[in-house]
C-alpha cells in the first residue's frame, strides 16, 4: 500500500501591528485612525467632484461642513449602535464608557443610522432633498468601510471563522477569546505552559486571558513565541478582506456604475440600492467571519441587523418611483 503524502501548509501569523508609529506603549497614530482620515477625505473630494458635475444640490461652499459633521455623526452614530446593539448591559452599568473610544467598539450599522440622521436634519435646514443629499453620501460611504475593515484587519481584529484554505491566516488575537480552544486539542494550560519558559515580564500566576496584551505584542517579532502560537492558533478566514472588497470596494463600483447614469436619476435609487447591497454583502460576508456576538435565532447579529436594511432599502427605491424628485439644477 502507498503511504499517503500529508501536506503541511504553514500558514501567514498575523504579526502587524495596529500602530503607525508609536510615542508610547498605548499612545501614536493608529492605522484606525488613519482609515477614519481617508474615508473623510476621499468623501470630501468625491462629493466635490458630485457638485461640480450637476450631481448634488450641495454648494461648493457647504461642502466642508457638511463633510466634517457628516463624519462626527458617523463616529457618534458607530459608538452609540455598539454599546446599544452589542454591549447594552455594560453601556447601561456604565454609561461613561461610550467615551472610552481607544478601547475599541464601532457598529457600522449604528454609524450608517447616525449619517441617515443627520442627512435629514440638515435637509431640513437647508431646504434641499434629504434623499439627493444621501444619494451622493451613500455612493462613497463604501470606501469608508473598505477602509475600516483593512483596519480591522491590520488590527489582527474580527476576524474570521476556522478554515484550511491556503490563504488562511492565524490571528494571535484569537488568545483574548474566553472559549479559546487549540487547533490541536492543546488546552490553554499547556499553552500557558509553553510560554512560561519564555521571559515576558507577565505575573505567571495571572490566568491568560489577562497576560495576553504581553503574549500578542512580543509575537509581532519574536520568532520564538511565533513558532508556539503556530501550534496553538486555529487557521482563520480573513473576513476582514472579504468585507473590505465585498461591502467596500464592491458596493462603491456598484454605486458609482449607477451614479454616472446622470444628474437626472431619481433621488433615493443610490440610497436604496446602498442599504440593499451593504445588507447584502454584509449577510454573506458574515458566514465567514467569527460570530464574536452570538446569535440571534440562526442569524449572527451582524445578519439579523442587516435584514433590516433591506426593507428599509426597498423604502428608498420605491420612494423614489412614487414621489419622484431629481436635482435643481
Amino acid at each position: 500500500m502507498p503511504k499517503t503524502l500529508e501536506v503541511v501548509i504553514e500558514y501567514y501569523l498575523h504579526d502587524l501591528s495596529p500602530f503607525i508609529i508609536r510615542f508610547t506603549d498605548t499612545i501614536g497614530l493608529r492605522w484606525y485612525g488613519l482609515a477614519y482620515v481617508a474615508a473623510f477625505v476621499a468623501g470630501y473630494f468625491l462629493t466635490k467632484k458630485f457638485v461640480g458635475q450637476g450631481y448634488s444640490e450641495l454648494k461648493n461652499n457647504q461642502l466642508q461642513d457638511f463633510i466634517t459633521y457628516g463624519a462626527i455623526s458617523t463616529m457618534v452614530g458607530g459608538r452609540l449602535g455598539y454599546m446599544l446593539l452589542y454591549n447594552f448591559n455594560e453601556f447601561v452599568s456604565n454609561p461613561l464608557i461610550f467615551f472610552h473610544f481607544l478601547d475599541g467598539g464601532m457598529a457600522s450599522h449604528g454609524g450608517i443610522l447616525g449619517l441617515v440622521v443627520y442627512t435629514y436634519i440638515y435637509s431640513r435646514k437647508y431646504k434641499i432633498g434629504w434623499r439627493g443629499i444621501g444619494d451622493n453620501l451613500c455612493t462613497v460611504a463604501p470606501l469608508g468601510l473598505c477602509f475600516g475593515r483593512v483596519a480591522n484587519f491590520i488590527n489582527g481584529e474580527l476576524y474570521g471563522r476556522k478554515t484550511s484554505v491556503p490563504w488562511a491566516v492565524q490571528f494571535p488575537e484569537e488568545i483574548r477569546d474566553p472559549n479559546f480552544s487549540s487547533s490541536k486539542n492543546l488546552s490553554r494550560e499547556d499553552l500557558r505552559d509553553s510560554l512560561s519558559s519564555l521571559d515576558l515580564n507577565y505575573n505567571s500566576s495571572n490566568p491568560l486571558i489577562g497576560e495576553n496584551n504581553v503574549v500578542i505584542e512580543a509575537s509581532r517579532s519574536n520568532e520564538e513565541i511565533q513558532m508556539i502560537l503556530r501550534e496553538y492558533l486555529n487557521a482563520r478566514h480573513p473576513s476582514q478582506i472579504y468585507q473590505a472588497l465585498l461591502e467596500g470596494l464592491g458596493l462603491f463600483i456598484i454605486l458609482m456604475m449607477i451614479r454616472r447614469k446622470g444628474a437626472q436619476l431619481s433621488h433615493g435609487i443610490l440610497t436604496g440600492t446602498f442599504f440593499i447591497g451593504y445588507a447584502v454583502f454584509r449577510i454573506i460576508g458574515e458566514y465567514f467571519r467569527e460570530p464574536s456576538d452570538g446569535y440571534i435565532g440562526v442569524l449572527t447579529r451582524g445578519q439579523f441587523f442587516s435584514t433590516f436594511m433591506i426593507l428599509i432599502g426597498i423604502i428608498f427605491i420605491v420612494s423614489a418611483y412614487v414621489w419622484p424628485k431629481k436635482n435643481k439644477l
